[in-house]
């Protein structure tokens, strides 16, 4: 434990932002996550709300410079060919093409 005052405050400073980006990283991965359960359940509206939130997610967690932008356009646009690429066969079975 440092005993100088500022470095005690950087400590506590840094510990506030990394448990800061640790939730905003969490709550992308969960609304990714949810997208990619809608895709595959094959509800077309739902996942492209869910898309876009996603989206809005990746781009204000960017702007706080939780993650960097090339990341977040790495995320969209899996997602985005995730949309297109994937089909439900005619006997139920979920595949991506």
């Amino acid at each position: 434990m440092a005993n100088i005052k500022q470095q005690v405050k950087r400590n506590r400073k840094n510990e506030e932002a990394r448990q800061r980006n640790k939730a905003a990283k969490s709550e992308i991965k969960t609304a990714i996550r949810r997208y990619r359960e809608t895709v595959e359940s094959g509800d077309a509206a739902a996942a492209d709300e869910r898309r876009r939130h996603a989206a809005r997610l990746l781009d204000k967690a960017v702007s706080k410079g939780v993650i960097h932008k090339n990341q977040a356009a790495n995320k969209k646009s899996r997602m985005a060919h995730r949309a297109t690429t994937f089909t439900v066969d005619a006997k139920g079975g979920k595949t991506p093409a």
